[in-house]
């Protein structure tokens, strides 16, 4: 193990079936599994008829894999790296998946999943083991106080929920936090066009840039103020009757839509 990997094995067997009993697979379809280790939850992909393709950072478990555990396996595909590298490369150029899935390291988790749901490829299932309280940011709904750009960002294109919680002593070492599995299920109609979609993930960074901060003031102070301009901005909120002293985390669904609808007309002009 690497400590710098912040690696946290699951060793509950019953836990490991279950997270890939969420994943549905079909036979033949390809999955990719971000962070394999030794290849546990990859036997039970394999043993499902996946054709499976795993993301690992560590070259000693590379080895493992590679050598020993599914040295004969022709439906085992293996690609060291680091996947905040190496997975966009492979979408560029094999496109998305049917099933994404990973027992993704607490200390780049949240960053792994926000540069997949900012691309524009979609697996149809993605089943994460993360830190719950990155899981509860994902799931969380207007006015809650985990209602963030995070959530916004997984709720445009997917269904997301928390599938259960995991005690630290499922794993070695056992983490100092509690861990959830959260399942996306891709929606069959987005709630935000691709049209519209350069224009709401501009606004939700500008918008939770800064928490206490104001929508107004935050928008002045980011990118799409430096794109309109403060004449720029009051329009868009006079246009959308969106209170400019309002928080960010006050804002609903349709809130941020007619914003990313106003921003893009306003920009055509």
């Amino acid at each position: 193990m690497t400590k710098k990997f912040g690696q946290n094995f699951l060793l509950s067997n019953p836990v490991r079936e279950r997270i890939v009993s969420l994943l549905a697979i079909t036979e033949a379809q390809n999955v990719w599994e971000i962070g394999p280790g030794i290849g546990s939850i990859t036997t039970l992909l394999l043993a499902a008829h996946a054709q499976v393709t795993a993301f690992e950072i560590d070259h000693g478990f590379c080895r493992v894999l590679a050598e020993q555990a599914f040295a004969d396996e022709p439906s085992f595909r293996l690609v060291n790296g680091d996947a905040l590298k190496t997975v966009p490369q492979f979408l560029q150029e094999e496109g998305a998946p049917h099933r994404l899935c990973g027992n993704l390291p607490y200390n780049v988790g949240s960053v792994v999943i926000a540069r997949l749901l900012e691309s524009s490829y979609r697996p149809e299932i993605m089943v994460f083991t993360l830190q719950k309280e990155v899981v509860d940011r994902l799931c969380a709904n207007p006015g809650s106080k985990d209602w963030s750009s995070f959530s916004l960002l997984a709720k445009a294109d997917y269904e997301v929920s928390q599938a259960f919680v995991i005690n630290s002593g499922a794993f070695y070492p056992p983490p100092n936090v509690t861990s959830s599995v959260v399942v996306f299920t891709l929606k069959q109609v987005p709630l935000v066009s691709e049209a519209l979609r350069p224009y709401f993930l501009q606004l939700i960074r500008d918008l939770f840039a800064q928490r206490r901060k104001t929508v107004k003031n935050n928008l002045l102070s980011g990118k799409t103020g430096k794109v309109v301009g403060k004449q720029g901005v009051d329009a868009l909120l006079t246009s959308t009757g969106i209170d400019p002293s309002a928080r960010a985390e006050a804002l609903d669904w349709d809130a941020f839509l007619k914003l990313s609808a106003s921003l893009s007309s306003y920009q055509a002009k």
